[in-house]
């Protein structure tokens, strides 16, 4: 079966705990192989690809946003949105530009200086899609990022990443939350490692 993730639309990975849904993930972002078939991204073919290609393209083109935040706690919201820009070579006055615009997309502009642990839980995801978003990729993967957070918080962030695929991203999000998969364009069921079902939500 073949899957298309177009930019513009959510998909929702969905299954049980252990279906894979993970391993899709890493699999469309260059993390693992697969052992047949051929994996895309943006016209690149990442099957036939190095480690040193892949980690090359993974940083031009692809996001991450984990259920777990991955914040640096020692290390201030703006400075951690900044960060991952200036690894990747940006000059530190434009990349602090593009953090303070993805902050204010997210709607945490007022706590650039604070940090990740002054923060509550659906503070920390909206800095994490912010720092995900910021360098204007065109996937982001999402593991669960709903899992640790109150129906509320939930709300908003699925909201925030609608309308991030809408600004013509194509945002892959693994999860077991269905307002997650009724918010989707497009959902995939796994179930033992194996795609049993794809198409429109």
């Amino acid at each position: 079966m073949t899957l298309d993730f177009r930019p513009g639309s959510l998909a929702a990975v969905v299954g049980h705990s252990g279906s894979g849904k993970s391993t899709l993930l890493n699999i469309a972002g260059g993390l693992e192989r697969v052992t047949s078939g051929t994996v895309t991204l943006a016209g690149h073919v990442l099957t036939k690809m190095g480690p040193a290609e892949l980690t090359r393209i993974r940083a031009v083109l692809v996001a991450y946003v984990f259920q777990e935040y991955n914040l640096i706690r020692t290390m201030t919201v703006l400075e951690n949105v900044c960060l991952p820009l200036e690894l990747s070579g940006m000059a530190r006055k434009e990349a602090r530009r593009r953090a303070v615009q993805a902050l204010e997309r997210t709607g945490v502009p007022g706590h650039s200086r604070r940090f990740p642990d002054q923060l509550s839980g659906g503070e920390q995801q909206r800095v994490a899609i912010a720092r995900a978003v910021a360098d204007q990729r065109p996937l982001v993967l999402a593991d669960e990022p709903t899992g640790a957070l109150d129906s509320t918080n939930g709300e908003r962030v699925i909201a925030l990443l609608r309308e991030v695929a809408e600004s013509g991203v194509a945002c892959v999000i693994a999860t077991h939350n269905p307002e997650v998969t009724a918010a989707a364009d497009q959902v995939v069921r796994l179930q033992d490692g194996r795609v049993v079902a794809a198409g429109a939500a």
